[in-house]
C-alpha cells in the first residue's frame, strides 16, 4: 500500500449518496473517518507458529483486533512488515484489518471440504486454511508434519490466471498443504464438483467503495455499481451448485453500496428459500445490515439485520459486509459423493530419485501412497480426497519438486513448509544476519560442510534452498522473488 501526506477525496457523488443513507449525524463521523490513514493488519500464521511464540519475537508494535480474530493484529509503529524475513518466511500475512472478518465468520472447523470462490490474493484463503488445522500444536511442528495427519481440503479459485497463481505462491508461502488451486469459472466448478462442500465463501468482486482511503483514486458511478450488482448475482448464484445442504455460505464485500449488499443477498433469499441468513455478530464493533436500504419482502427484510456492517468511523479497519447463510438440511442425501479424483502415481524412475533426494536432504517421513505425479513434477496430495470432475488446476496439494534427468530438484514450497527439524541439513540465521539478506538477494554464500541439499532458514523456519558443494553454497531461492 503506498501512503501518501494527503487522505485521498472521495468522489463528490459518493459522498452525496453517503450523507442521504446515513443521516446527518452519522455521516459526519464516517466523512471524518476519511480523514485518518488506513491502519495496516497484520494475521499470524498459526499453522507454523502460536500467537504467544509469535508475539515473543515480533519485532512491530502490535495491537488486537479484537477477540474474534485471535490471531490477528493491527501493526500501531511505523515498520515495513513486508520486508522483514518472517514475511518470507510465512510467518504472517499482511491483510486489512476488516477483511479478516469474513473467514473469521465462517468459522471453518478441521475436516471440512471448504471453496473460497474468488481467493486471489489469498487473504481469505489463508485464514481458511489455518482455521482448518485448528489450534496451534503446544510443542513446535512444521506446517508439512502437522498437515500429514489432517483431514479435510480447502479448495482456492480465481478465474483469472495470473491471480489464480499469486494465490498457490501465498498459499505456499503460508505453508498450506491440504489445498487445491484452480483457475476456473464459478459455473464450471458447480458443474465439475456437485454441492461437495461444507462451507463457500465468496469474496465477491464490487465497486470497491469501503476501500477508498487505501487507493489513490477512484473510478465510481452509480452505473459501476449497478454493474458490480449484476455480476453478484451471478456468481452467488452458483452456490447452490457447489454447498451441501445443511453448509454455510458466506457472502462478502468491500463495498457500502445497498445494490451490492443488501439488495443481492435479499434477491438471492427470494430465489432459494433453502437458504436463511444467519446472526453473526461477535464484536460490539461490528454494525448490523440495513433492511431499509433493500427491496424485499417482510420474511426476508427481517433477515438482513443479521448481516454484518464494517464501517472505518466504527472499527480501525475498512468498509466490509458480511452475510452469513445456512443451507437448510434435507433428510434425504441429495448430494452424492462426488468420487475419488484421478491421479497418476510417480513412476518407478521418479520414484527413485525422490526417495535419493528425500533420503539425504529430509528427516521427516512422507508417504509414498500420497504422491502423484504431474508434467514431470512431484506432488504430495491432501489426506482427503478431492471431488472428481475436469478443473483447471494449478496445484494440486504441496508441490515437491521436479523430476530432472537424473535427479530430483525440490521446490520453493517444499522449502516453506519445513522447519529445521525436519532437514537433514540447514543454514539457520537471525532475521539481521547479514548472510540471511545476501541469501534473500540471491547471493551464493561460504558455507562449510557436506555437499547436498541445505535448508535455508530464519529462525527456524524454511525460507527456501541452496545446494552445497565444495564449501559454498549456491542460491537457489527464486528468482522472482530475490530482494535487489
Amino acid at each position: 500500500m503506498k501512503k501518501s501526506d494527503k487522505p485521498v477525496e472521495p468522489p463528490a457523488e459518493f459522498l452525496a449518496r453517503m450523507r442521504d443513507l446515513l443521516g446527518t449525524e452519522e455521516y459526519a463521523a464516517f466523512r471524518q473517518a476519511f480523514e485518518q490513514p488506513p491502519r495496516a493488519g497484520l494475521r499470524v500464521n498459526t499453522l507454523k507458529i502460536s500467537i504467544p511464540d509469535f508475539i515473543s519475537i515480533a519485532p512491530f508494535s502490535l495491537a488486537p483486533v479484537g477477540r474474534w480474530e485471535p490471531a490477528g493484529f493491527i501493526v500501531t509503529d511505523e515498520s515495513r512488515p513486508g520486508r522483514h524475513p518472517y514475511h518470507d518466511a510465512g510467518l504472517y500475512y499482511l491483510q486489512e484489518p476488516s477483511a479478516m472478518a469474513a473467514a473469521a465468520l465462517l468459522s471453518a472447523t478441521p475436516g471440512e471440504r471448504v471453496l473460497d470462490l474468488a481467493a486471489a490474493p489469498g487473504g481469505k484463503a489463508t485464514q481458511l486454511a489455518a482455521l482448518m488445522a485448528g489450534s496451534a500444536p503446544t510443542a513446535p511442528a512444521s506446517a508439512l508434519r502437522r498437515a500429514l495427519d489432517e483431514e479435510g481440503l480447502l479448495v482456492a479459485n480465481d478465474v483469472h490466471a495470473g491471480r489464480a497463481h499469486l494465490l498457490a505462491d501465498n498459499l505456499a508461502r503460508w505453508g498450506a498443504v491440504n489445498v487445491l488451486v484452480t483457475q476456473d469459472e464459478p459455473q464450471h466448478l458447480g458443474s465439475a464438483f456437485g454441492p461437495v462442500f461444507d462451507r463457500v465463501l465468496i469474496d465477491a468482486p464490487c465497486s470497491g467503495e469501503g476501500m477508498i482511503r487505501r487507493r489513490e483514486s477512484l473510478e465510481w458511478s452509480e452505473a459501476i455499481v449497478a454493474a458490480c450488482a449484476r455480476r453478484q448475482r451471478g456468481i452467488l448464484a452458483v452456490a447452490p451448485d457447489l454447498l451441501r445442504p445443511g453448509g454455510r455460505l458466506l457472502y462478502s464485500t468491500c463495498t457500502f453500496a445497498p445494490e451490492e449488499n443488501e439488495q443481492v443477498v435479499a434477491d438471492f433469499l427470494a430465489e432459494r428459500p433453502d437458504f436463511q441468513l444467519m446472526d453473526a455478530l461477535r464484536s460490539d464493533e461490528f454494525g448490523r445490515g440495513r433492511p431499509e436500504w433493500a427491496v424485499a419482502p417482510p420474511d426476508i427484510a427481517g433477515q438482513l439485520s443479521r448481516a454484518v456492517r464494517l464501517w472505518p468511523h466504527r472499527f480501525a479497519g475498512e468498509g466490509h459486509f458480511v452475510a452469513l447463510m445456512e443451507r437448510q438440511p434435507i433428510e434425504s442425501n441429495a448430494a452424492e459423493d462426488a468420487g475419488r479424483a484421478r491421479l497418476r502415481p510417480p513412476s518407478a524412475e521418479e520414484m527413485g530419485l525422490w526417495r535419493e533426494f528425500a533420503d539425504a536432504s529430509l528427516v521427516v517421513g512422507i508417504p509414498d501412497d500420497r504422491l502423484h505425479a504431474h508434467n514431470g513434477r512431484l506432488y504430495l496430495r491432501p489426506k482427503t480426497d478431492p471431488p472428481a470432475g475436469r478443473v483447471r488446476l494449478v496445484r494440486y496439494g504441496l508441490l515437491l519438486g521436479e523430476v530432472r534427468p537424473g535427479r530430483f530438484h525440490p521446490a520453493h514450497d517444499l522449502a516453506l513448509a519445513l522447519t529445521v527439524a525436519d532437514a537433514a541439513q540447514s543454514v539457520d540465521r537471525p532475521p539481521a544476519h547479514p548472510q540471511l539478506a545476501a541469501y534473500l538477494s540471491g547471493a551464493g554464500l561460504p558455507e562449510t560442510g557436506p555437499d547436498g541439499w541445505v535448508l535455508m532458514a530464519v529462525d527456524g523456519f524454511g525460507l527456501g534452498w541452496g545446494k552445497r558443494v565444495g564449501g559454498r553454497i549456491k542460491n537457489h531461492y527464486p528468482h522472482y522473488l530475490r530482494r535487489r
